[in-house]
């Protein structure tokens, strides 16, 4: 568990972790709306190397990176607006895996199974209303998460 005191303690957190990303790597984020899922998503980008403003993918769902501005290709994606699980093959997100790393906000609309070898990152509000971020991890993140 790690407490996050404000915004910039999330975009830290998403820079380093946006640093060890590689090819094939998922991170689901998990929270209420305004836990801060979208902060450390534009953090994450920002330690791949993108520079500018990242928007929530809200209405887009997916939002594609690729280098040169990312270090690697990453889907930003956000399935709050998926009401039904057989819309989310139309997405291409399997294909984002060949060379690339997906972050995905209101991941429960997808199989828990798809998510079993990822990084799940769950951020929650806490009373002091900093944000609480806990996990669970695959065995593709064993030497790479917790952050040290």
């Amino acid at each position: 568990m790690m407490v996050l005191d404000d915004e910039q303690a999330t975009l830290d957190v998403g820079r380093k972790l946006g640093g060890l990303l590689r090819a094939g790597d998922k991170i689901a984020l998990r929270g209420t709306l305004g836990a801060g899922k979208t902060t450390l998503a534009r953090g994450i980008l920002e330690g791949m190397g993108f520079g500018e403003e990242v928007p929530s993918p809200t209405f887009a769902i997916v939002q594609i990176y690729e280098p040169p501005e990312t270090r690697i290709p990453v889907a930003h994606v956000d399935l709050y607006r998926i009401d039904d699980p057989e819309e989310i093959p139309e997405l291409g997100l399997e294909e984002v895996l060949v060379d690339g790393t997906m972050i995905v906000e209101w991941p429960d609309r997808m199989p828990d199974s798809f998510w079993s070898d990822a990084l799940n990152l769950e951020l929650e509000i806490t009373k002091e209303g900093n944000r609480r971020l806990t996990w669970t991890a695959g065995d593709a993140w064993e030497d790479r998460w917790p952050l040290t």
